[in-house]
């Protein structure tokens, strides 16, 4: 059985006012069309993006699974508001 790596990238956090928030980005199923060039739909099934290489190296844009870029996969954003303790205080 392989291993699978799945890519979650966190995107460093945003200030507003008092609050913080922390954004999870996840790639998942493949949304490559394969029979685009004869008129077709077809995708290769491909359940979840795995980085063909380390973070940060052109090899990590690639799927291990499908071979195609990340922009094909289906992008998650999961948003978490976490309040600032100094607003609780009030």
């Amino acid at each position: 059985m392989k291993k699978r790596q799945i890519v979650i990238r966190k995107e460093g956090h945003l200030r507003s006012s008092s609050n913080q928030i922390f954004r999870t980005v996840r790639y998942g199923e493949c949304q490559k069309n394969h029979a685009a060039n004869i008129g077709g739909y077809a995708v290769d099934g491909c359940r979840e993006f795995m980085a063909g290489g380390e973070e940060g190296t052109t090899a990590a844009l690639g799927c291990a699974a499908c071979g195609c870029h990340r922009n094909f996969h289906r992008r998650e954003v999961e948003s978490e508001v976490v309040c600032d303790s100094s607003s609780l205080d009030s």
